[in-house]
């Protein structure tokens, strides 16, 4: 059987890693997931963690944080396949700096996403990336595909996000059928829509009615003050997969009226939909004060998707924390509820601060992805 681990390298001089209620990465059969690190480091003079330098020393600092967790492993940075890019809205001014190292360190063909975030849980940091070296055979045998993200076409009207979006349809529908899928392979999409996009995109679902489906991927909605260098209103990340797919619902019936699932199988893979604290019978916000209260409730959610699929907190892989501005202040009382109803190893983890989420009353919004093995 195989078996999830995490991995622990004998030295790593920027933090005690053992402290906290995330691993550094995981490996499972061959892969690897790493959690998302800036150029956060112990300064044992001040005694606090501290982030130094500009875009290009930032940059370096990151990946050579992320090279020693894989070394752990006897892997390197050149065997990196997938890259997430989490760029503040200040660095994107410095992206090309943070472009020279990448070009310098990593492979000239690696998949990469670049997401532009209002900030990041270290203020001072312009950049934090997550690497994964993917050995699963369904990535290798490209029986799933993760989509570069994707913004609307210069073109197309700056002010409307329903327009926007069904242009970023029509380009992810050309891109995949030239790699051999369909828009029905979709399993997952993750939206960054900026507050100016907000009124309308709820209109956006018609979008996803049209060209989605049957069984309607996984999603994610964040909102961005900027997502990207031009005057977009969204940007969409896809991941799509071939193969038979089932859509996992735990008996919640309000996604009968939607336009994504709360998770869908494919393979050994779980696309789940990020989750909020979000009464599901009710639609309303629950524990709108507290951000440890809402954590808790949105784990205990995420539980619940994971046993309609027959997996438990243990299959999960990598989560990623979306805190608002609002919730950040008592973001570190969540580590406890990580550490009361996950499993060790603890999944790989990333922590992003949002503009806002598509409820003002939310705090935080999850969003999980999980394995069977």
């Amino acid at each position: 059987m195989s078996k999830l681990k995490s991995i622990n390298p004998k030295e790593f001089k920027w933090f005690n890693y053992q402290s906290y209620s995330f691993s550094l990465g995981l490996t499972l059969e061959g892969s690897l997931y790493i959690s998302g690190h800036s150029a956060s480091e112990f300064d044992p003079v001040d005694k606090k963690i501290v982030v130094r330098g500009g875009m290009e020393e930032q940059a370096n600092t990151a990946l050579d944080k992320i090279e020693c967790i894989l070394n752990a492993e006897g892997i390197s940075l050149l065997e990196a396949t997938h890259i997430t890019e989490n760029i503040t809205t200040k660095g994107l001014d410095y992206y090309e700096d943070y472009e020279k190292v990448r070009n310098e360190r990593l492979p000239g063909n690696i998949n990469k996403q670049v997401l532009v975030v209002d900030s990041l849980l270290r203020p001072d940091a312009l950049i934090e990336l997550e690497i994964r070296v993917e050995k699963d055979e369904e990535y290798l045998s490209d029986s799933i595909v993760t989509l570069p993200t994707l913004t609307p076409s210069l073109s197309v009207n700056r002010n409307d996000v329903v327009a926007q979006t069904l242009d970023i349809y029509e380009q992810a529908d050309k891109i995949l059928q030239k790699l051999g899928f369909q828009l029905s392979d979709i399993v997952k999409t993750v939206d960054h829509i900026t507050p100016g996009g907000l009124k309308e995109y709820k209109f956006t679902g018609k979008v996803r009615k049209e060209k989605l489906g049957p069984i309607y991927p996984g999603a994610t909605g964040i909102l961005m003050t900027k997502v990207s260098k031009d005057d977009s209103l969204i940007s969409v990340n896809i991941t799509a997969a071939k193969g038979k797919k089932t859509q996992i619902n735990p008996g919640w019936e309000r996604y009968s009226k939607l336009t994504y699932s709360p998770a869908v199988k494919c393979g050994n893979n779980l696309f789940m939909s990020g989750q909020a604290s979000l009464d599901p019978e009710s639609e309303q916000a629950t524990y709108v004060d507290s951000i440890y209260d809402q954590t808790r409730y949105t784990y205990s959610n995420i539980i619940k998707v994971l046993e309609a699929a027959d997996m438990n907190p243990g299959n999960l892989i990598k989560t990623i924390e979306y805190v608002t501005p609002n919730g950040l202040k008592n973001y570190r009382s969540t580590a406890t509820v990580r550490k009361d109803l996950l499993k060790e190893p603890y999944p790989a983890s990333t922590g992003i601060i949002c503009h806002s989420l598509l409820r003002p009353e939310f705090l935080i919004e999850i969003d999980p992805f999980a394995k069977s093995f």
